[in-house]
Order: structure tokens, then sequence, then C-alpha cells
């Protein structure tokens, strides 16, 4: 897929209504809603991503997260949870994809690609046929205990910029990135959309400090584009 030059911005781990309408207001324009995982930081239970779902206005995209492999599970969760994107945070198999969209027709499908080495670029143009976006991140489905994100780890980025330039899909760019490294990250990937955990939050929280400075990192990127 051809490089972007303004991304558009997920912010992950959201685990209010407040937290929600906050990184809405910073430019947001889709939000990450964690269900049940192994391991790793913002899990809610489903009741909370949909109450948060109910007041998210469109155009946001609102993305469940989810590590549910088989698609009676994935299923249920979606329409339980009401999001209108499902990120896939580990594997599935191929004849999944076609039973959730037989059965959630509308809803766009994300896949997770956990980039540990060149092995990932065939995994990424193996999947992309069958889903609307990759989103690739830091995990390690092989370690003891499962990772599916929100690690914090920068993983390598010339890899991604690899599999962004061999599949025709929106790519989005996770692990962590934040106000620092988000030009280095765009100017080495050119990736659709960037996505955001651990570098917007202090203990957990949304920090409207961070956020404020990742958007203003990202407005200098843009205005750089313009100028260039």
């Amino acid at each position: 897929m051809r490089p972007t030059l303004h991304p558009r911005v997920k912010i992950c781990c959201i685990a209010s209504i407040d937290e929600a309408k906050t990184a809405i207001a910073y430019g947001a324009s889709a939000l990450g809603l964690v269900s049940a995982m192994p391991s790793g930081p913002g899990v809610i239970s489903e009741e909370k991503i949909a109450e948060i779902v109910a007041a998210v206005p469109p155009p946001i995209a609102t993305f469940l997260l989810t590590s549910k492999q088989d698609a009676p599970s994935i299923i249920r969760q979606q329409r339980k949870c009401r999001t209108n994107t499902i990120q896939l945070c580990d594997r599935i198999e191929t004849d999944v994809y076609r039973q959730l969209r037989d059965a959630l027709p509308g809803i766009a499908l994300v896949q997770v690609i956990h980039v540990n080495g060149r092995d990932s670029i065939d995994e990424a143009t193996a999947v992309a046929p069958y889903v609307d976006a990759l989103l690739l991140d830091s995990g390690n489905q092989m370690s003891a205990v499962k990772e599916l994100g929100g690690t914090g780890r920068v993983h390598d980025w010339s890899i991604s910029k690899a599999i962004r330039e061999s599949v025709d899909k929106p790519i989005f760019l996770a692990g962590g990135l934040n106000g620092e490294n988000v030009a280095r990250a765009i100017s080495e990937v050119a990736p659709f959309g960037l996505d955001l955990c651990s570098g917007v939050r202090t203990n957990g929280a949304l920090n409207e400090m961070k956020l404020a400075q990742f958007f203003n990192q990202l407005c200098d990127c843009s205005e750089q584009s313009h100028s260039s």
C-alpha cells in the first residue's frame, strides 16, 4: 500500500467514557477496547465496552480487541459489545474469517501481526486478503504466557515497512509509540494509522500532557510534509 503522510490515530486501552471523550477531543479517529487477554494492560469487561461504545459518536471507529480464536466466541463478543471493528489479536484459521464475514456483515476485521522477524512478512501477505487492515504490533504468541499487545516495545520497523510495501491493505503501526518517536515512525514506515496505549498513559491512566505532546508532534510532521 502507498505511504501515508497523515496517519490516523487509534488510542487503545480505553477504560471509560471520559477516556474515550478525551482521546477523541485530542484527535483520535479510533478507540481500542480490550476484552479478556492472557496478559497486558487495559482489559475491561464486555459490559463496560458496550457502555463506552454506546457513547462514542460516528464516525469514530471502535475496535474490540479479542484474544478469541473461534468464530462463535468472537461473534458473541461483538454482538454484546457492538463495536464496528474487530481486532483479532491472535492467529485464527482461514475459515474463521469467512464465518465472521457471514455472521457480521459491515463489521471491519483487523488482524494483528506480531512482528518477530522476516517470517512476519509472509504471515501478513497470507492474511491480508481476508481482512480490512493489518495492525503490526510487538507481542509474542509463543511466550509461556501469550503476549498479544500492550507490551510498550518497539519492533523492527524495517520489517513493518516491508509489510506495508507488500500488501494492498491499510497498515496500523503499534508497539512503543509515543510523542518522542512518532516522527521517526512516520518517516520510516509511513503507516495508514498509528496505535498507542502505554505511550500516552501514566500508571495506566490516559495522560493529557502525553496526548498533547503526541498530537503536537503529529501536527509538526504534517506541516513538514506540506512544506517539502
